[in-house]
């Protein structure tokens, strides 16, 4: 239409006669995308603001929000073949904390690369857990064993002193890649004294002069040197007295690497001397200060010493040690059992337990304890409670204690206390008690 619109009379105060004009309709800025960020509005000049013609009326100033502190960009993502090739170790859980994220984000995203990883998590699943990268203590036992079934030794060592060969060999193998710093690395020696434990405190070193020094007394007994030399105390000093006079003297602070040579030499030299004397030294008395035992003990208690020492240095390096063969810590296991009636005498005459309950004849059977020893090496054993001479009987149990056999090693090392023993315990409570101190009683430094 060309005419004039009808438009009800009403003028623009500006132009009288005209025609109002009227805007065409505008989409609205929503149908174009996400809005941006806010502006602040500009600010208008009044001077250059005076431009002839009918002006709008203009709207009340609004007060806008302050903008919004942008954030950093974040990195792009890696790449599809990037991801796929972490695909491996992010299954693994390997990849770094960003790596993971990547990869999850892009697992939500490409479907083949989401099937992949299910695959690799599953075969992760069916993976053994992470073991010690050394070889597996037994693998020496077995070589042997192997080859000594093809052609039997001309001299064979003797089985009750196989437990201390294979455990000297693997402590050798923990000292073999040592180096200075872990040779002088702090070892907190502990054992139970009477009603209380004991610590020491030493290094790696200081360790290994001590298992030196006490393994002295196996090997004077069979007539090879005293590693102490002319330092040696005089009489049959115990252990402790052997091992201070060791790091007193000018050997036991030489280089720390020099302390594994002789030790080692020293322990091939007794599994020598007894392989060529056989089992006629099995009964051999080997002086311990206050006590004896004979060959084939001392042997055992050697290498059980030997374990738990070894497991004190793995512990200050932080490195992982295994415990003994089953057969060999059965028979560890069985030694400790065996000394416990002399151990609650030796507890009784110091006036640390109660005297026995009645008199029994020697080889008679009396009051007797149930130690079970659950686990690798474990078994059971009757203990005899009112005298070491006396016989201990399934039939005469008046007490019953279950222990693991890891947990009854830690007692009887003096690593934990009795109180702290997690024993299943039942019967008479002293009883219990009287052997459960009788066992950390065993230990020394």
């Amino acid at each position: 239409m060309n005419g004039p619109d009808e438009w009800d009379d009403h003028e623009l105060p500006s132009s009288p006669g005209e025609r109002p004009r009227i805007p065409s309709p505008r989409t609205a800025a929503e149908d174009l995308g996400p809005l941006p960020d806010a502006q602040p509005a500009p600010v208008r000049d009044p001077v250059q603001d005076t431009g002839g013609g009918p002006r709008e009326p203009e709207a009340e100033p609004v007060t806008e929000p302050p903008a919004p502190v942008p954030l950093p960009a974040s990195a792009p993502a890696p790449p599809h073949k990037v991801l796929k090739s972490l695909l491996g170790a992010w299954a693994l859980a390997a990849c770094s904390a960003e790596e993971t994220a990547a990869v999850e984000a892009h697992l939500t995203d490409c479907a083949s690369c989401a099937d992949e990883a299910l695959r690799l998590r599953d075969a992760v699943g069916l993976l053994h857990p992470a073991d010690s990268l050394d070889l597996d203590p037994l693998l020496r036992s077995r070589v042997l064993e192997g080859c000594l079934g093809r052609r039997p030794a001309r001299i064979p060592v003797p089985e009750w002193a196989t437990p201390y060969d294979a455990e000297t060999a693997k402590l050798d193998a923990l000292l073999r890649d040592m180096g200075e710093a872990e040779w002088r690395a702090p070892v907190r020696l502990r054992w139970f004294e009477g009603e209380r434990p004991v610590e020491r405190a030493t290094t790696v070193a200081g360790v290994m002069g001590h298992l030196m020094a006490v393994d002295g007394l196996v090997a004077t007994a069979l007539g090879l040197p005293d590693p102490l030399g002319t330092a040696a105390p005089p009489g049959t000093p115990d252990p402790l007295v052997r091992t201070e006079t060791f790091w007193r003297t000018p050997e036991g602070e030489p280089d720390p690497l020099a302390l594994r040579a002789p030790w080692r030499d020293q322990s091939y030299a007794l599994i020598r001397q007894v392989s060529f004397a056989g089992d006629r030294v099995a009964e051999l008395a080997v002086p311990y200060g206050a006590f004896r035992l004979a060959l084939r003990d001392a042997f055992l208690d050697r290498a059980f010493e030997c374990w738990v020492h070894a497991g004190d240095i793995a512990d200050a390096v932080d490195y992982p040690y295994e415990a003994p063969a089953s057969g060999h810590l059965h028979q560890m296991v069985d030694l400790a059992a065996r000394l416990l009636p002399s151990a609650l005498a030796d507890r009784r005459r110091a006036g640390l337990a109660a005297p026995p309950q009645r008199l029994v004849e020697a080889g008679a059977p009396g009051r007797t304890l149930h130690l079970e020893v659950e686990g690798n090496g474990g078994g059971h054993w009757y203990i005899a409670l009112d005298s070491p001479a006396a016989l201990g009987t399934p039939e005469r149990t008046v007490a019953h204690i279950a222990l693991d056999s890891a947990e009854f090693c830690q007692l009887a090392a003096g690593h934990i206390s009795p109180e702290e023993a997690a024993a299943g315990q039942n019967g008479e409570r002293d009883a219990i008690r009287e052997v459960l101190f009788a066992t950390a009683s065993l230990s020394r430094l």
